[in-house]
């Protein structure tokens, strides 16, 4: 107990310290999509006034660029590029589309690093912290209530949701897209991905985790859409929403408790000495003795031979794997080579602990060389490199002194360890790499925030429509492929599972996290202002979704069908004409 309690605490305070150092400046108003506005006194200070952003495209050509500079609202207080300045005063007018192109392409790109970011460093990294503080690793969650699966896991498998809502969150102008991007992400995984998983492969449903799962989440919409419509957050409900979610872990807890004791008194009372009954750390040591071949055995030298410095660091940081791409399709090759420079630059600034490895991935140069970079890349991500270029008293950059200090350290290390056996504690290097990832991840996040804003101003979109479509859809196609291949492996209640568990984690804690960020910072009650129909259309089609799967999944008495995945993907269809046509105008409300 006291081992997942530390899961828990662990993985939420360290979000905690490590979002509440991206301090961002005072929030201004904002009037696209739904935006957060703090309550600060009012002064007598003369300020610009504030018009929205989108009115640039309806200007003439030559007064655009004065106006993007000029304007607040159309002013990012985060990320290192600025992307409106780019398209209205870099390109010609004739270049626009050009210019889009090149924003969409960045986009993809950006969704590619999250992805590529969370699944080989961020999230190997937290299972290595999992192992080194001895937390449970249960790996049946289609079987049992997992733990481990609501706080580690769905921490990994949430980063990219989670950062991305943070930083909407963090300033007015895209808070709309954090609350597009809950509540999109929510209906397309609960209609989209539950439905594709029930096409592919038809399964029983577990009764009680699908319940509990979905009450906590309607639970969760249910407060979100209250706090829309009280339009205020104060301290107290933002730390309901952390609270409930630890309330949802305790539940996920003691349902394992009563599963695991139900199912052990009934195997004995049938079977008094059965071989079957094994314990966690049994079942992980028979599942991988079951698949311990290693068919790169054949591959392997007869002889050794003593390896240089060199050729370890070439072999470390190179991220091709030549066995792989000879037996791999055209597609996976077309796809690694985007990937590549991608993994290079990750694998020269994140260092990642593997404890299933015999030396646990430890290479002695480029650990060495992660001493230098990794903490410089900490610095320089921070608030977009402010703390990195901040000078001490005027004379030393802070990154100076990091380098200096990582070069002494890593110096150290170098010569007190040798190539064959990691050292006693290599196990720090999952908590830098872990830092490393993670800031890496808020960065790429920082811009996608930024770009998605800057299409919508050139579109004239509001951030809401933009989060419920290219946020949630780049944030979710990783968890979707994932969970379809699970689904074609043969394990589609874990799949299924997947679904609910993970989105209860992002909308608690993205949603709460972020508010009690943002109150923390302007020590007042934020104010949430829903601009027009869409949130609301967008809040009721996720408690319609979940409505519908609450109903009719108990009435095919968990006996999951094609029919019903069908149903869920023309709900989709249908909610997402509902709300294109909200943002268009097509759909309004007569005004009174």
């Amino acid at each position: 107990m006291a081992g997942r309690w530390l899961d828990l605490r662990w993985a939420l305070s360290v979000l905690c310290v490590l979002l509440m150092a991206e301090t961002v400046s005072g929030a201004r108003d904002s009037s696209t999509g739904a935006h957060i506005s703090p309550q600060f006194p009012a002064s007598g200070v003369n300020q610009t006034p504030v018009v929205d952003c989108r009115k640039v495209c309806g200007l003439n050509v030559s007064d655009r660029c004065d106006f993007i500079r000029t304007n607040p609202d159309c002013h990012s207080d985060g990320g290192y590029l600025d992307y409106l300045e780019g398209i209205f005063c870099r390109f010609p007018p004739n270049l626009l589309p050009l210019a889009v192109t090149l924003y969409v392409s960045w986009l993809l790109y950006l969704f590619l690093i999250l992805g590529v970011t969370a699944a080989k460093f961020f999230c190997p990294n937290l299972s290595a912290i999992s192992t080194t503080l001895k937390l449970s690793h249960n790996v049946a969650p289609a079987l049992t209530c997992s733990p481990h699966g609501v706080t580690f896991l769905a921490f990994g498998n949430g980063a990219p949701d989670i950062f991305s809502a943070l930083v909407a969150f963090s300033d007015p102008h895209t808070a709309g897209l954090a609350l597009g991007a809950l509540f999109g992400a929510g209906v397309l995984v609960t209609t989209v991905v539950a439905g594709g998983i029930t096409i592919l492969h038809p399964f029983m449903a577990a009764s009680r985790p699908f319940f509990r799962d979905i009450v906590f989440y309607m639970v969760a919409v249910f407060l979100t859409f209250i706090m829309l419509f009280r339009g205020r957050v104060t301290m107290a409900w933002a730390l309901g929403y952390l609270g409930l979610y630890v309330f949802y872990v305790v539940t996920v807890i003691l349902c394992t408790w009563i599963y695991r004791w139900q199912r052990r008194g009934s195997l004995v009372y049938s079977m008094p000495v059965t071989p079957e009954i094994l314990s966690d750390s049994e079942e992980d040591r028979v599942s991988s003795n079951s698949n311990s071949y290693d068919y790169g055995d054949e591959y392997r030298p007869l002889f050794f031979y003593q390896e240089t410095t060199a050729q370890i660091l070439a072999r470390a940081l190179n991220p091709l794997d030549y066995m792989k791409w000879r037996r791999k399709s055209a597609y996976w090759k077309a796809l690694k080579v985007f990937k590549l420079p991608v993994e290079f630059l990750l694998l020269l600034t994140v260092p990642v602990v593997d404890p299933d490895k015999d030396d646990r991935n430890w290479k002695r140069p480029l650990n060495c060389l992660h001493l230098v970079i990794s903490p410089l890349v900490v610095v320089l991500t921070l608030q977009s490199g402010t703390y990195g270029v901040y000078e001490i008293g005027g004379l030393v950059p802070v990154w100076v002194l990091v380098v200096i200090a990582g070069t002494a350290l890593a110096s150290v290390t170098f010569f007190a360890t040798s190539d064959s056996q990691p050292p006693r504690l290599h196990w720090l290097f999952a908590f830098l790499g872990f830092l490393t990832s993670a800031l890496w991840i808020n960065a790429a996040a920082t811009e996608v925030v930024n770009i998605l804003r800057s299409l919508g101003v050139v579109f004239r979109l509001s951030n809401t429509v933009l989060g419920l479509t290219l946020l949630a859809w780049g944030n979710s196609i990783g968890d979707a492929f994932s969970d379809f291949t699970l689904a074609r492996q043969g394990y589609p209640r874990m799949a299924f599972s997947a679904c609910f568990g993970g989105i209860i984690f992002n909308i608690l804690v993205g949603v709460g996290l972020g508010c009690l960020l943002q109150i923390s910072r302007s020590h007042t009650e934020v104010k949430l202002e829903p601009d027009g129909l869409l949130v609301w259309v967008l809040a009721g089609a996720l408690g319609l979704s979940l409505v519908f799967s609450l109903v009719s999944v108990p009435l095919q008495c968990f006996q999951l069908s094609r029919v019903y995945g069908i149903c869920l993907l023309l709900f989709y269809l249908n909610f997402l004409v509902v709300a294109l046509l909200t943002e268009f105008g097509v759909i309004r409300l007569k005004s009174t």
